[in-house]
Formats: C-alpha cells, sequence, structure tokens
C-alpha cells in the first residue's frame, strides 16, 4: 500500500476495481491502495469519484436501492467502480457503510449539511471508529453560511461567486455550461483536497473533514481575475478586458459558412503573425485601445473571407494562437487529440469520452471502465471485503441491501 494509505488492506479476495473496471492485472494508476466509499449522488460527486477510480484508487458507489434519478443514471460518471445498492434508511444499511469505513481511507459524500448526521454516519462518529479516515464533504454553498441548507445548481452558484458575471458579452451574462461550479470548482476541488488531506495523513496519522463547497471553488477560480480587479487592470463589466473578448487579438470571429476560430495572440509577436496571416496592414498598436474598434472590423472581415477550415489550415504550424472552434462531435477526431489519444471509446462502444487526465509516467491511470447498474456488485463487493454468505444473504432478506 502506498504512504497515504490506511492500516490493513480489504478482506482476501478480488479487488473492487476487477468487478467493474478493466480486467484483472497489475495495479493501475498513482492511487493504488487507496479505498474510498462513494455515497451515490449526481453530477459532482459522481465525477470526483470517476476521477479518483481512474486514478487507480478502489472505488465503491453506494445507490439507493431502485435508483431511478435520470440525473443519477445518465452523463457518463458511474463508469470504472462497482456499484452496490444499500438502503440508508434502515440501521442495517447503515452498518454496512459503517463496516465498509473501518478501514477505508475516504468517505465522499455530497448530502445537503446535516444528511449524514441524520443517517447515524456523523463525522466525528466516523473518524472516532476510523481516525485515519478522510470525510470528504463536497455541497453548494458548504457546511455553515446562511446559504448552506439552500438548493442550488452549477449556474447559482456561479452568479453568487461572482463568476457568472464575467461571463457573456456586454448586454448580459451568460448561462455556461455546468462546468464552473460543479465540475471545475466542486469535483476537482474535492480531489484536491481529498489528496491533501491524504498527504497531510501520512505525516499526521490521522484524517479529517473536507468541506469542499462548489461556491467556493467558483469563486477561486478567478484568483486572477480579482488580483487584476484590485491592482486596476480590469474593469467590472463584460467584454470590456483584455481576456474576456474585450480585446480584438483575444476573440471569437464567424467564418464564412458560419464556422468560428478563436483567436489568443496576446503576446506582440504573435500578433504580428496574426496580422500577417490575414493579409493586413493595421494603424495603431496591438495595445492601443483606441484603435481596437478599427482592428476588431479588420478582422471580422477578413475572417468572414473564408470557411473556419481555410482559416485553420492557413494558420497551420504557426504561432498566431487561431484554433478552429470544433463541435463535441468534431473534436476527438482532430489530428493533434487524435495523436494525444485525448479520447477514447466510450465503455460500451459508440460515442467518444475524454481519456483522465492528467497523465503519468511510471503509474498510467485505466482507461474508462464499465458503468455498472445500481446495485449490480452487491454480492461480489461484500463478499470480497469480508462479509460472509450468511451475512449478504441476511442482508439480502431483510432489504438492505440490494443485488439488481
Amino acid at each position: 500500500m502506498s504512504p497515504v494509505g490506511s492500516g490493513p488492506g480489504p478482506a482476501a479476495g478480488p479487488r473492487a476495481g476487477q468487478l467493474a473496471g478493466p480486467p484483472a492485472g497489475p495495479p493501475a494508476g498513482p492511487l493504488t491502495g487507496v479505498r474510498v466509499v462513494e455515497l451515490g449522488g449526481i453530477g459532482p460527486g459522481p465525477f470526483a469519484a470517476m476521477q479518483l477510480a481512474e486514478l487507480g484508487a478502489d472505488v465503491v458507489r453506494v445507490d439507493r436501492p431502485g435508483e431511478a434519478n435520470p440525473l443519477a443514471l445518465a452523463g457518463g460518471m458511474r463508469r470504472s467502480r462497482p456499484g452496490i445498492a444499500v438502503d440508508l434508511k434502515r440501521p442495517d444499511g447503515v452498518d454496512v457503510v459503517r463496516r465498509l469505513l473501518a478501514d477505508a481511507d475516504v468517505l465522499l459524500e455530497g448530502f445537503r449539511p446535516g444528511v449524514l448526521e441524520r443517517l447515524g454516519l456523523a463525522p466525528d462518529d466516523l473518524l472516532e471508529a476510523n481516525p485515519r479516515l478522510v470525510v470528504a464533504r463536497m455541497t453548494g454553498w458548504g457546511q455553515d453560511g446562511p446559504w448552506a441548507q439552500r438548493a442550488g445548481h452549477d449556474i447559482t452558484y456561479a452568479a453568487l461567486s461572482g463568476t457568472l458575471h464575467a461571463l457573456g458579452p456586454r448586454s448580459r451574462p451568460v448561462a455556461p455550461v455546468p462546468v464552473l461550479g460543479d465540475f471545475a470548482g466542486g469535483s476537482m476541488y474535492v480531489v484536491v483536497g481529498v489528496l491533501a488531506a491524504l498527504v497531510s495523513r501520512a505525516t499526521t496519522g490521522r484524517g479529517q473533514v473536507v468541506d469542499a463547497a462548489m461556491v467556493d471553488g467558483a469563486a477561486h477560480l478567478l484568483t486572477m481575475v480579482h488580483g487584476m480587479l484590485g491592482a486596476g487592470l480590469w474593469r467590472d463589466a463584460r467584454a470590456a478586458n483584455l481576456l474576456d473578448g474585450g480585446a480584438p487579438f483575444y476573440d471569437v470571429y464567424e467564418c464564412a459558412g458560419g464556422g468560428f476560430v478563436a483567436v489568443g495572440a496576446l503576446e506582440p509577436q504573435f500578433w504580428r503573425q496574426l496580422v500577417s496571416g490575414l493579409g493586413l496592414e493595421l494603424e495603431g498598436e496591438q495595445y492601443d485601445t483606441d484603435a481596437w474598434p478599427a482592428h476588431r472590423a479588420a478582422f471580422a472581415a477578413a475572417f468572414a473571407t473564408r470557411t473556419r477550415d481555410e482559416w485553420a489550415q492557413a494558420f497551420e504550424g504557426t504561432d498566431a494562437c487561431v484554433a478552429p472552434v470544433l463541435s463535441l462531435a468534431e473534436a476527438p477526431s482532430h489530428p493533434h487529440l487524435s495523436a494525444r489519444g485525448t479520447f477514447v471509446d466510450g465503455p460500451a462502444g459508440g460515442h467518444p469520452v475524454p481519456r483522465p487526465s492528467p497523465r503519468f509516467s511510471a503509474t498510467p491511470q485505466r482507461d474508462p471502465g464499465p458503468e455498472p447498474a445500481p446495485g449490480a456488485d452487491t454480492v461480489a463487493y461484500l463478499t470480497a471485503h469480508g462479509f460472509t454468505g450468511e451475512e449478504i444473504e441476511a442482508l439480502l432478506s431483510s432489504g438492505a441491501v440490494v443485488q439488481s
């Protein structure tokens, strides 16, 4: 087990990652040896658990019996780890989770504040039973504060944090695809919190509670913007700044045929290649804001003379920082992404899915694995983690656990 792992490992038998993950073989990923219990939810929690699993952790997803919420079943984020079904409204179901947590490294949950306690899984009690446990709690608004019990989603976390205000044209903010609060500000921050707590545990020998709030993460993502605002280098308005479309050399332009290109020629040497590639002669310097309206008009007119793909070819091999805006369906087949293997065929075939990131030289992570139905691995997982056949049969009979 790695230095961040807990003491005794699971009972003898197949590791959970072999139940709904890659074929049996050598351990894969830098988190091999770390055991995670995920209390099933939607969106950000499953994404964080998926990330940990594909980095090599032994993750099990605990679903409600009969889970039918389409947001919990769809989205491609149940992959790469086994799924068991446990009724946490039953004391014997709660006991199953407690037993799994007794020698686990991480509990990952995304309930509203207080729900874990009402289920009989209060963090203080869990840490008393297993002092090395990391209890990772991810919520929209955090474990405390006036809004802690309110419902919310990505757009509301982005709104309250100030992040949404910075997105879109001058006239109005634009609702983002739910990545800022949910996944960037939520999932990835709770993963960072888990990893940091495991590193700390390697020194202190003790786990702790990680309070990851999506509104906090969404705010933190704009650290640079807040720094520039404080230094007088950013206007508190949309499309009025260097990096939000206010500068003509950092924007998106429509091409002939309706496609778009993205331009990010911030440095003078890159700007010169952009202007040259467009065949333009411009009056005024790159950072002369009085010249920006004329520069923008010239760029727009030039890009409108060719298709997106023609401009992509024209700027191929240059440092003009021009890239085609690809659709979701187009991106996997781009030569660069194809060469790097950024996308891989989905676990069940069909549409390509992004391969886990980042990459490691010595402990390469696993490719996306299957997505089990809720409860598909209940018996196999409990057997692999020390439950006897008689215990499992009793749990199935009582309804505390379900095998789908």
